[in-house]
């Protein structure tokens, strides 16, 4: 990430540099968070030459597995698509996309970078040698396009199926816990909030309270969205993020076609998938509620320096 980072900045352009280059300390800038399409700080890809834009796109990459990459390549091309169902009234296109480094990945303090626009939105937080990886946001719009009842493009498909299948492992008493609303809310509950919230209830169903098979799938499905890190730093969020309590809370109708929404808490873990819109519309979420935009790293940094 230093490597990707410094290799960035230094593919950059004096006035682009002054746009992507911002103070650690700016706390309102640094824990900035918006997916949908809105003009955000930092420098533009549109704006940027091939050898600047690929450098982001590799600073991107350092932050994501190879699938996960994918995924967001995918979410990113929608945009034309998007463009061309709404029938180009609002310019949407695939550059429109910002990147910015906080701090200086040269030092020895604390530094982060974010790559963010419409449907993606990726921060990671570096102190030393130890990499915070949350807020991590995918959405997909169109969620799926088909060709005679095929799909032709699904970025979201395993985070939206793997979901089903828990829900079709629980036996009827543990999906009556699960369930917890047969209405969906409109958008994720955190938002675009600076801080995710912890503990929302209804809590839904613990792991505990599943039978093997389910309780395996709730594993899955955690693992799917660590997964969209490197695999080192996603065996490290692991252990640390499932050691306690799991719950999953389902929102709207089971079946798929219809708009619905799910969450799963742990000990400083919040997943979050929802529908919106006509139900094609997907939007999801690893965040954790103490540790976003790097709360942890920073105060075992700040702790290691003051003793």
């Amino acid at each position: 990430m230093r490597s990707a980072a410094l290799a960035l900045l230094a593919a950059l352009d004096d006035e682009q540099r002054a746009l992507a280059a911002q103070p650690f300390e700016d706390d309102a800038a640094r824990r900035w968070l918006e997916y949908r399409p809105r003009h955000r700080p930092g420098a533009c890809i549109a704006h940027l030459r091939e050898t600047p834009r690929k450098a982001a796109h590799r600073l991107l990459a350092t932050g994501l597995s190879e699938h996960a990459y994918a995924q967001a390549m995918s979410i990113i091309a929608l945009e034309e698509v998007l463009d061309r169902r709404e029938q180009w009234r609002r310019g949407r296109h695939s550059n429109d996309y910002w990147v910015s480094v906080f701090g200086d990945p040269a030092g020895a303090a604390p530094w982060s970078w974010r790559f963010e626009g419409h449907h993606l939105s990726v921060t990671m937080t570096v102190a030393g040698d130890r990499v915070s990886p949350a807020p991590v946001f995918f959405g997909a719009n169109p969620a799926c396009v088909s060709y005679a009842g095929r799909p032709v493009s699904r970025p979201l498909a395993p985070e939206e199926d793997l979901a089903q299948v828990l829900l079709d492992a629980m036996a009827p008493a543990e999906r009556d816990l699960a369930v917890v609303s047969r209405q969906a809310p409109g958008d994720i509950r955190t938002g675009t909030s600076p801080r995710a919230r912890e503990g929302i209830e209804p809590l839904g169903v613990a792991a505990d309270q599943l039978g093997s098979g389910a309780r395996a799938v709730l594993g899955e499905l955690v693992t799917l969205y660590l997964d969209r890190l490197p695999a080192e730093l996603a065996a490290r969020e692991g252990v640390r993020l499932t050691g306690g309590e799991l719950h999953f809370a389902w929102e709207g109708p089971m079946r798929s076609s219809a708009r619905h929404y799910y969450r799963v808490q742990g000990d400083d873990l919040l997943i979050e998938y929802d529908t919106t819109s006509d139900g094609n519309h997907a939007h999801t979420v690893l965040r954790r509620p103490r540790s976003d935009f790097g709360d942890d790293v920073l105060a075992e940094h700040y702790r290691q320096a003051h003793s």
